[in-house]
């Protein structure tokens, strides 16, 4: 008589992703460029969002500078990163509340001479983007993203989910 396989549970949408995305991360020479280049690409891209001028809004009050353009894309990637695992989506809620502190303390920065918030995230993010482009000729493969755009989201939870894996933390 033969054995029955249990029924496997269909993959998750975001593991799909995780795949896919994972087709071009082989090298550990690249995944390495990914785990420094990725976070610091996300937080340059905030950091320059959040430079873009916004206007005041009056019930904000004493608030109003922590409410910006960035506000919208964090609001944005969370909901996605929601829609695809809640218990990501939190860990990266996490993160990205230290990225806008680390954001506040460039704008300090530059209170006391320091350069413009969007000139160092600038340089941040085209330095981030030269890595992540070196990393994918050491792997001789083109970036996700080229082949669709909603891998330039995949990227920072696909490197998360790695912590999961190995704190076997279901996700």
């Amino acid at each position: 008589m033969k054995e029955k396989k249990a029924p496997s549970e269909p993959k998750k949408q975001v593991d799909i992703y995780f795949d896919k995305y994972a087709e071009s991360h082989q090298n550990s020479t690249n995944e390495l460029i990914h785990w420094i280049c990725v976070p610091l690409i996300v937080f340059s891209l905030l950091g320059l969002v959040w430079a873009i001028p916004f206007p005041h809004i009056g019930f904000l009050g004493k608030y109003n500078g922590m409410f910006n353009w960035a506000s919208f894309l964090i609001a944005f990637a969370i909901f996605y990163y929601y829609k695809l695992s809640p218990v990501l989506s939190y860990l990266m809620l996490i993160i990205v509340m230290g990225f806008c502190y680390g954001i506040t303390v460039l704008e300090q920065w530059h209170t006391t001479g320091g350069p413009a918030l969007w000139q160092s995230c600038l340089v941040v993010f085209v330095l981030s983007w030269i890595g992540q482009f070196i990393g994918h000729k050491i792997e001789g493969k083109k970036p996700s993203f080229l082949d669709d755009v909603k891998f330039l989201l995949i990227g920072p939870i696909w490197l998360l989910h790695f912590i999961l894996l190995k704190l076997k933390i279901r996700y």
